[in-house]
């Protein structure tokens, strides 16, 4: 799949990517994702980069999730913030997963103004195999990371920690 064109941003704060992004979810903001002053929630950015993980995963591979039965969960989420989104820009979700090990994932999380470039926040994520019925901690499942691994056009395999 084709790395997904998008205009360079101008803030120096923000830093490079660590690798091509080849899925993007345009994002329809809401009316109370608006703070008091006029600028979009932290909050709701969080909930974009969700839309834009569920929007990844079904692009992927969507025959390979079943949502009742997840098999991982988000054990930790960073996010910096870099410019104040507004209720009328045009913004989207692009999203990556830059590396997988035998117990976890790591994604990478932009959301920019579609037309100027500008990023709003930079979100990592990192989840963890999850296996519901017995509550505990699993392998990622070798099919989604095939899978992954060929959406993104890279081996993403790295050696566990333990």
């Amino acid at each position: 799949m084709t790395p997904i064109e998008y205009p360079a941003s101008n803030n120096p704060r923000v830093p490079e990517a660590t690798q091509p992004f080849r899925h993007i979810t345009p994002i329809q903001l809401r009316f109370n994702d608006v703070d008091m002053i006029g600028h979009i929630n932290n909050n709701s950015f969080l909930e974009y980069m969700d839309l834009g993980k569920t929007s990844y995963f079904n692009s992927v591979k969507a025959d390979l999730i079943n949502w009742k039965f997840i098999n991982a969960v988000v054990v930790n989420v960073n996010c910096n913030f870099y410019s104040p989104g507004y209720f009328n820009e045009p913004i989207a979700v692009l999203t990556s997963i830059t590396s997988i090990s035998q117990r976890s994932l790591k994604l990478e999380q932009r959301i920019i103004n579609t037309e100027t470039g500008d990023v709003k926040c930079v979100g990592t994520t990192v989840m963890a195999g999850f296996d519901p019925t017995t509550a505990q901690s699993a392998e990622i499942d070798a099919k989604w990371i095939n899978a992954i691994c060929a959406f993104e056009e890279r081996d993403l395999r790295v050696e566990s920690n333990g």
